[in-house]
């Protein structure tokens, strides 16, 4: 399977984490997709309107049995609401096709546009950075904003009480605004956060140990660690070692 990330346009950047194509043959063994705290729009080929991907609270299995090309855009973090002009907790484990969200003419109108074209891919993927320029309105609610930067900079390892404090708001408040504006609560996401720390560790140790990973990743102890890769990857942290790690 080919997969290529490319940096997206200037202006679309506090917003958009990268914008992507990938080829799948078709026929393969299916893959398995982590949870990543972001939410992504996909074309596919077929001159389909594309569709949201929301956020994701466990990993999911993709499988293709036909060849496939996708062209796709990855939001940052509480960004994709700009964009969708929805609360994004609808969205959670779901997809949207995105005529729903943006209208069956303007949705039409891109579809035709990606699937027609006979232009190089980098090139087809600044359509959609063209139409994401004309649909953006605002940068974010700042309440949020300060939330995931904190966050995000403790890679998860921050209580959610504390957080509420810091920010001088309700526990209650920032959850319910984070679900809006994120689409998932505050807590959930911070788990993401660890789990994600813990998997980009696990790939570049060798032999770990896995008490102090557990802690030097923020879980309480290895049983946590355990409980969030079984939720999280569907499998032990050993067996998910085992299976990332590169060949010799």
């Amino acid at each position: 399977m080919f997969y290529r990330e490319y940096p997206p346009h200037p202006a679309l950047a506090a917003h958009v984490d990268c914008v992507w194509a990938a080829r799948a043959p078709g026929g393969g063994a299916a893959h398995r997709v982590l949870p990543d705290n972001c939410v992504d729009i996909l074309w596919q080929d077929g001159k389909q309107p594309g569709f949201a991907v929301g956020m994701m609270s466990s990993s999911i299995l993709v499988a293709s049995e036909q060849p496939l090309q996708t062209l796709a855009v990855r939001f940052k973090p509480g960004m994709a609401g700009l964009l969708l002009a929805t609360p994004l907790n609808i969205l959670t484990d779901q997809r949207a096709d995105i005529d729903l969200l943006w209208g069956r003419s303007d949705a039409d109108r891109l579809a035709d546009a990606l699937w027609t074209s006979e232009a190089p891919e980098r090139a087809r993927l600044a359509l959609i950075e063209q139409e994401l320029l004309r649909r953006l309105r605002g940068g974010g609610t700042p309440l949020v904003q300060r939330a995931l930067r904190a966050l995000n900079h403790s890679a998860g390892d921050l209580r959610i009480e504390d957080l509420a404090a810091q920010l001088r708001v309700s526990r209650q408040h920032l959850a319910a605004q984070f679900r809006d504006h994120v689409g998932l609560s505050p807590k959930l996401y911070a788990r993401i956060c660890r789990f994600r720390r813990a998997a980009a560790t696990l790939k570049a140790t060798p032999a770990p140990d896995w008490a102090e990973l557990a802690l030097a990743c923020g879980y309480f102890d290895q049983s946590h660690l355990i409980h969030d890769f079984q939720e999280f990857a569907g499998s032990a942290p050993e067996r998910f070692h085992f299976s990332n790690r590169p060949a010799p």
